[in-house]
């Protein structure tokens, strides 16, 4: 499998200068490892490529649902990332602050789940 991706990585990063010769630029990063490839046109903004890393962290803790430990310490902290990264440019609110506060309680809380059943074990 990793295999077939390093030829398949090979092969998009030829297409890539082929489009870059005609004045197309994109930035690739990637993890053949991992058989992970990011493409991302050359005016993306790093808050942009945050919020896209964030729908991913989102679709993990959607996907996981309550069936792992650390579930909750995930999807609590990707909620108040959304919050800060909707705002990066504008102030919090006080109301958004007050989510922002509630999450981080419920992280708290979590981290005592946590830390317990680890020393349970």
């Amino acid at each position: 499998m990793a295999e077939d991706f390093a030829k398949f990585y090979d092969a998009l990063l030829e297409l890539v200068k082929a489009f870059e010769q005609k004045n197309v630029p994109v930035k690739v990063t990637s993890d053949v490892d991992s058989t992970m490839v990011k493409i991302y046109g050359e005016r993306s903004s790093a808050l942009e490529r945050a919020n896209a890393a964030l729908e991913e962290i989102s679709e993990l803790a959607y996907d996981t649902a309550e069936h792992h430990p650390y579930w909750s310490l995930l999807y609590d902290s990707s909620q108040i990332l959304k919050i800060v990264l909707e705002k990066w440019n504008d102030t919090l609110t006080e109301e958004e602050l007050k989510e922002i506060k509630w999450y981080a309680d419920k992280i708290k809380d979590s981290l005592e789940n946590v830390s317990s059943n680890h020393h349970h074990e």
